[in-house]
């Protein structure tokens, strides 16, 4: 698996927000749709081992939360996380 995701962000955005970008877009917005670092990790094509510490930096930041459900962490944008990708593209 490579270390990293290939997309079109701008290169000098951090890792972290090129994450928070790929949730938004895979649609890892709600609770309901909040997914496994497994999936994270399928999508974006990362390690699971870097997905989860990019994950641990957002959540601290407040763009993405953690939801315990079904016996596994799943993760989902936040409102602020939203917010912070659409100032991206703007």
């Amino acid at each position: 698996m490579n270390s990293s995701f290939d997309t079109s962000y701008d290169s000098t955005m951090p890792e972290e927000f090129q994450l928070l970008c790929m949730l938004h877009n895979i649609g890892a917005t709600t609770q309901e749709k909040s997914l496994p670092i497994e999936r994270i990790s399928e999508w974006t094509r990362m390690e699971g081992s870097k997905v989860e510490l990019q994950l641990q930096k957002l959540v601290e930041l407040g763009f993405v939360q953690l939801v315990e459900a079904e016996g596994s962490n799943k993760y989902h944008i936040t409102l602020n996380g939203i917010r912070k990708v659409l100032s991206t593209y703007s």
